[in-house]
């Protein structure tokens, strides 16, 4: 996995190997293992476009009210910052009253 830069824990790649293993042989063949990293690269691709996107808004490293209320107006969306930190509070795990990566992958991803 580490040559085709994927990087998994042992339990990560039993749960791997049992998801993917066609024969229930408790090996992947060729086919198995193509698939398997077929869907780990457009894992990749999924992280790497959420990463762009978080980019676009966050500041320090958060995506806080006042730099979610400057990309919106940049978008032509303009609203308060009293209507960001509601848009924020809904996703923010938490509490700390901005958005983390991991937090802001939960909201694109629900």
């Amino acid at each position: 996995m580490k040559a085709v830069g994927g990087e998994l824990t042992v339990e990560e790649a039993e749960m791997a190997v049992r998801l993917s293993d066609s024969d229930g042989d408790g090996l992947l063949g060729l086919e198995d293992f193509t698939k398997l990293m077929e869907g780990m690269e457009e894992e990749r691709n999924k992280e790497s476009e959420l990463m762009g996107a978080f980019g676009m808004y966050e500041m320090e490293g958060y995506i806080t009210p006042k730099s979610l209320k400057m990309m919106l107006s940049r978008l032509g969306e303009s609203t308060s910052i009293d209507k960001c930190k509601v848009m924020i509070k809904r996703f923010d795990i938490n509490g700390d009253g901005v958005l983390s990566f991991d937090e802001f992958k939960v909201m694109m991803t629900s």
